[in-house]
């Protein structure tokens, strides 16, 4: 899959969607004539469109629902709103909506979190600040609340890892709340995981991937490189790109998917203009041999 943020972009339809994708990933399209170029192509090329929440731009202050936050009016804010996003897709009928878990994130107070990006202070709180318990009883609330919706809008919700802190990783009542609603499914982010695996001692990328990724429908994946700083955010993949330099070691991550779920949708979320057509196209061969089993490490 490829994504389209912002709009419906021909030029990188163009150039990065290749024969046998499947599909579109779309997040704040900020027209409505960019919806119906999406709705037409993917009538007339056959492929299948998912949605990263928010679909349209500017619907709320924040780009992500706080249906996790403690304060109840923003929780009942964030799941009108996402109510209100499920109402206009259905004419889109999208195969998957996408919404960053948990939000707000929930921050170990131990680890220096100044590299990641947060686009309001509204977006984290700090595990000091909640409790497990207030946690559990609001995921099952918020699973409970889109497995009815999946079925009364036929879509399939996917929740992607945001930052995560021991109680997702540590404990198993996420993993049980997947068991119980498998119509639920996971988004696990390449760049993402091996950032926090940079910042946090106490997390490991590679044993997060190993525990979830049989929940996974989808994989976003990019690299990024870390050293001092954070550079070179949503980089294609390639082969070239060492880890001793400070890239994410993206053929071990692949090896883990292949060996765990080798049926996730892959959404090639990079950059595509940084690198040149031929550096793209290496890109998916890469890809697709690591993860069909015809390049080996």
């Amino acid at each position: 899959m490829i994504g389209h943020y912002g709009g419906f972009d021909f030029n990188k339809y163009q150039r990065d969607f290749k024969a046998g994708f499947y599909g579109i990933e779309a997040c704040s399209f900020s027209a409505d004539e960019d919806c119906r170029h999406l709705i037409e192509e993917s009538e007339s090329k056959g492929f299948r469109v998912g949605v990263h929440f928010p679909f349209r731009a500017n619907g709320s202050p924040l780009r992500d629902a706080l249906f996790l936050s403690s304060n109840l009016d923003e929780r009942e804010a964030a799941f009108e709103h996402i109510q209100t996003e499920l109402e206009y897709l259905a004419v889109l009928k999208p195969e998957y909506v996408l919404f960053h878990y948990p939000k707000p994130v929930i921050l170990d107070d131990r680890v220096d979190w100044k590299l990641w990006r947060f686009g309001d202070r509204r977006e984290y709180v700090f595990e000091s600040e909640c409790t497990l318990g207030g946690l559990i009883e609001r995921s099952e609330f918020l699973f409970e609340w889109l497995d009815l919706r999946s079925r009364e809008y036929r879509f399939t919700p996917i929740l992607e890892f945001d930052a995560l802190n021991s109680y997702v990783y540590e404990h198993e009542f996420f993993e049980n709340l997947l068991l119980k609603y498998p119509q639920i499914q996971l988004c696990l982010d390449t760049a993402r995981l091996y950032l926090q695996d940079k910042l946090d001692p106490r997390f490991d990328a590679k044993a997060v991937l190993r525990k979830y990724a049989k929940y996974a429908g989808l994989l976003h994946l990019s690299t990024v490189q870390v050293n001092q700083t954070v550079q070179n955010s949503h980089y294609p993949v390639l082969p070239e790109l060492s880890v001793q330099d400070g890239w994410a070691p993206i053929a071990e991550f692949l090896q883990i998917i292949r060996e765990e779920n080798n049926r996730v949708k892959i959404m090639f979320e990079h950059r595509s203009d940084l690198i040149t057509d031929d550096q793209l196209q290496q890109c998916y061969d890469w890809v697709d041999g690591i993860i069909n089993g015809s390049v080996y490490f």
